[in-house]
């Protein structure tokens, strides 16, 4: 199905294949700019398209299952069949046995006839990031291309009657195997955490994911018999900050630190979760206490969004519901809240030792790190450097809110956990792995930002980018040319160690 030259390309920015797409090859007509109302209608297919595999596997992974020799006959009925219920919803009338929306009526559009064993992996949409040179083309297919992808396909694997349930069965047996990985790892009288930062690299389950972030920063020791006594004495060190410092945030020498931190919380993400009292009063301790204790830099705004990931990922070790953005935490146990509170207090200051200069007077870590960025991207891709400073776009206009916020305010809540699960695998993964992903992120748009030729517009645009549907497909991708960008131009940050 997928030829080991396609595989050669996975790599590239341009004409990389993600697995999860097949269909027909068809003839190619110009790529046209991505447009608002296409992201609206996107979404309305996005609605429409439940049966879907969730990507949440490591790259190798995929392309060993995109590499699988399927029955082409039954792929090509199924994904036929898949594509024109999905369109008679959407209002389209299409002759039976139609691949893509309504076409214009000329004969030169029209799909020729193709072997049937010649079969193409779709391109992700949001992996669609060089730009196509004049006259260039891309795939007419049934998927037009968007901004953004929902981290969902809808193209089933086999050829049974239900076909997302051998997709989603499919996965299971993946998602078991790899969780059957991390508890065998976990499960040792000491944890090898080399290897366990290894196997986290590409994603870590959910139910083994709170464990994993404690060992991996370093929270948690590696030696199992120790880590019930490390848990309870930093559990009771940290409430006993509470008792110590938290009655004097109303002193004058305090009292603007504490309202600040109760402006900010009510602005965080996801609402739902974050505007429950019992949610709100964790925040303001675990960002008063952390302020007291560290007045080298007390609170900044951007600190608070790294309380979030944390809290959400242990929180989920007490709620069942798979949508934990509107999760009730009343029903959590007290004593449960306690734990999950003083767990992410600590963790939170793990990672926030490592970027500390980020938040210290004038911020000179950020400062440097979008310089280092700017420096990256001259190097990477010259014409979009170059684009940015001939309509006198800054990079501080932008980037200083991906390393303020950690790119939380540029992605959803699930991609961030995501790219959490690589960062605390890489060493000083939020220091300087970060600006790896930072610089991809960047280039992934490189083709809508060239083609902005007004300095607000192009500033709107980095400043709001169109993330609402990515997943963790989306986020492998970025990693993965990340960790190719590091590979090649492993070099630029190094002034930064100095």
């Amino acid at each position: 199905m997928a030829s080991d030259g396609a595989r050669k390309q996975f790599w590239k920015r341009s004409n990389s294949k993600v697995p999860g797409s097949l269909l027909k090859a068809t003839p190619k007509v110009p790529t046209t700019p991505v447009k608002a109302k296409r992201v609206s209608t996107f979404q309305e297919f996005e609605s429409n398209t439940s049966d879907a595999w969730d990507a949440g596997e490591d790259d190798d992974e995929l392309l060993a299952m995109a590499a699988e020799s399927l029955n082409t006959a039954v792929v090509m009925e199924t994904a036929n069949r898949v594509l024109r219920n999905h369109s008679q919803r959407q209002g389209f009338h299409k002759p039976p046995g139609a691949l893509g929306p309504k076409q214009k009526p000329k004969p030169s559009v029209e799909p020729p006839s193709v072997p049937s064993g010649d079969l193409r992996l779709v391109k992700s949409v949001s992996e669609s990031h060089t730009s196509c040179p004049a006259g260039s083309a891309s795939d007419a297919g049934p998927l037009q291309r968007s901004q953004s992808l929902p981290h969902s396909a809808t193209v089933a694997l086999g050829g049974v009657p239900e076909p997302s349930t051998l997709s989603s069965s499919a996965l299971s047996e993946r998602e078991a195997s790899r969780l059957d990985k991390f508890k065998q790892l976990l499960a040792g009288p000491n944890t090898d955490l080399e290897e366990l930062r290894k196997l986290s690299w590409s994603g870590i389950p959910k139910p083994v994911r709170a464990i994993t972030w404690k060992l991996l920063s370093g929270y948690l020791p590696a030696n199992v018999d120790r880590r019930p006594a490390t848990l309870q004495r930093k559990q009771k060190e940290y409430f006993a900050f509470i008792d110590h410092y938290y009655d004097s945030r109303t002193d004058e020498v305090h009292q603007d630190t504490y309202r600040q931190i109760h402006i900010d919380i009510p602005r965080m993400s996801p609402e739902a979760l974050i505007l429950q009292p019992k949610v709100t009063e964790i925040f303001e301790r675990i960002l008063f206490i952390w302020a007291i204790r560290h007045p080298a830099s007390g609170y900044v705004q951007g600190i608070n969004d790294l309380v979030t990931p944390f809290f959400v990922v242990f929180i989920c070790e007490y709620i069942d519901d798979e949508d934990v953005d509107t999760a009730d935490v009343s029903c959590v146990p007290a004593d449960a809240l306690r734990n999950v509170e003083a767990d992410t207090y600590w963790c939170m200051s793990r990672l926030l030792d490592g970027i500390q200069d980020n938040y210290t007077f004038a911020q000179p870590g950020i400062q440097m790190k979008v310089k280092i960025l700017e420096e990256l991207v001259s190097r990477i891709d010259g014409q979009v450097h170059r684009h940015l400073d001939q309509h006198e776009v800054r990079y501080l206009q932008f980037a200083f809110r991906w390393m303020n916020n950690l790119l939380m305010r540029e992605v959803p809540l699930r991609c961030t956990i995501r790219l959490w699960d690589t960062y605390q695998s890489e060493p000083e993964g939020f220091a300087h792995f970060h600006l790896y992903v930072c610089a991809a992120f960047l280039v992934r748009w490189r083709k809508e930002i060239l083609e902005e030729r007004d300095f607000q517009e192009l500033l709107l645009f980095l400043q709001n980018l169109p993330t609402a549907h990515w997943g963790d497909e989306d986020v492998s991708l970025l990693l993965a040319e990340a960790y190719r960008l590091k590979f090649v131009f492993a070099d630029a940050p190094n002034h930064y160690k100095k």
